[in-house]
């Protein structure tokens, strides 16, 4: 096989990447697969504008504006698409997918909803469908469950998965930056999308989690298996509080199983300062795994932009070409092992962080106190600060381990408390 011949579709930040990686490490690729990676079309909306990569022009004969061109074409062998959204990308797979062309893909909004039909279409027409870019960027996470950590068995995900949020929550954190002025900078920067709602509403991290829990445990997740938060509320008297007690504030993608239940969710979360993931700061990413023989392992990197995409992605053009070079294409499919088993509220225990505005009276921690006692509830640690007004306080908790659900009705009982003016903030914290 003296090529390997790839149908791009999209040529937008990612697509540009793909294409310049591809042209800049033509050699090095060729050396790596002894084959040569040759882009044979791009599917393009407009003919007629005129395309630059640094400055070069891209030949014309290689852009289209007609998908058939690509699904058409017999030399194609690999199809990338990197044209984002849900419902064209996912079609364009499938006809790739029938086609028996195999796909490479950065778009986890699909893969989180509709990956399994689709793997189970790759075999089908013996093709391979491979999405190591949809999910922390450069970083090979998913390469490394499926098949770096295969003989292992994984009982904990722990991941800062969103690039955006993290370089929010970092600028107001160590600037002392408003969340409002955070996201306006991330925008400025490229990092954040003019419409930031998939990101800081945790949308975003929840479809990664999506995906890494799903292979992590052998398990068909659903994305309304997660329990979904996002930092929009983050407030800058949260974070200084939580420095004050020892916690910096992530949004945490977790998930983890216990005698075949799991639980998955994505919100923010108190991290003890001295947890590895308390200082991936800005926009990395990093996911922390657990395993039984390996233990504790780490993988940190870019999270987002076009090159560590790229290189994702080409990574996993090579693996589709290696696997076409040996013939064994549509036989990488995952099969999940485990029954879909979601724990329930009576099964998950947590520590919790939660700051109160109460009226500055005697009584009103007795009044708390007596709640939490009758929820079988107790305090780790109790702060208590001053507010604008003399005649309130803010009252900040940090519960020991908790059943989730017992908070929960505790939580109720207290907006009912004349003492208490309101529930500010409730958060998760970090504890083994």
């Amino acid at each position: 096989m003296q090529e390997i011949s790839i149908g791009l579709l999209g040529l937008g930040t990612i697509g540009s990447g793909v294409y310049k990686l591809l042209q800049e490490h033509e050699e090095e690729l060729e050396f790596q697969l002894g084959s040569k990676l040759v882009i044979k079309k791009i599917l393009i909306n407009d003919i007629n504008k005129k395309r630059m990569i640094d400055g070069r022009k891209i030949p014309s004969k290689l852009l289209t504006n007609n998908p058939k061109e690509i699904f058409d074409n017999d030399e194609i062998q690999v199809v990338i698409e990197v044209i984002g959204g849900v419902e064209n990308a996912k079609n364009y797979m499938i006809k790739a997918l029938e086609a028996g062309k195999s796909v490479v893909t950065a778009n986890k909004d699909v893969i989180a909803k509709h990956g399994v039909y689709l793997s189970e279409l790759a075999t089908k027409n013996s093709c391979d469908l491979f999405y190591e870019a949809s999910v922390a960027g450069g970083i090979p996470i998913i390469r490394s469950l499926t098949e770096g950590l295969a003989s292992d068995k994984i009982t904990r995900i722990m991941g800062i998965v969103n690039g955006t949020t993290n370089y929010i929550l970092t600028k107001m954190t160590y600037d002392n930056m408003s969340y409002k002025d955070a996201l306006k900078q991330a925008q400025d920067l490229g990092f954040a999308e003019p419409d930031p709602t998939s990101d800081v509403d945790g949308l975003d991290a929840a479809r990664k989690m999506v995906i890494l829990s799903s292979l992590g445990f052998s398990m068909p997740i659903t994305l309304s298996d997660v329990y979904t938060r996002g930092i929009g509320k983050v407030e800058k008297e949260d974070i200084s509080y939580s420095d004050n007690l020892g916690y910096t504030i992530k949004l945490v993608g977790f998930a983890d199983i216990v005698k075949g239940k799991v639980e998955v969710s994505v919100q923010p979360t108190l991290l003890p300062k001295d947890h590895p993931l308390a200082s991936v700061n800005n926009e990395n990413n990093a996911v922390y795994l657990y395993g039984e023989a390996v233990g504790e392992t780490m993988f940190f990197g870019p999270g987002a932009g076009a090159m560590p995409t790229a290189t994702a992605i080409v990574s996993d053009v090579i693996t589709v070409g290696k696997r076409l070079k040996l013939d064994v294409s549509g036989k990488h499919m995952i099969n999940f092992k485990n029954e879909r088993t979601i724990k329930s509220e009576e099964e998950i225990w947590a520590k919790f962080y939660l700051r109160l505005n109460v009226k500055d009276e005697v009584g009103v921690l007795n009044d708390i106190t007596t709640v939490f006692a009758k929820e079988k509830l107790s305090f780790e640690s109790v702060l208590q600060k001053p507010t604008k007004n003399p005649k309130d306080a803010s009252l900040i908790i940090v519960t020991h381990k908790v059943v989730l659900k017992s908070y929960i009705k505790a939580l109720k009982k207290l907006k009912e408390l004349e003492t208490i003016n309101c529930i500010k903030s409730s958060y998760r914290v970090f504890c083994d």
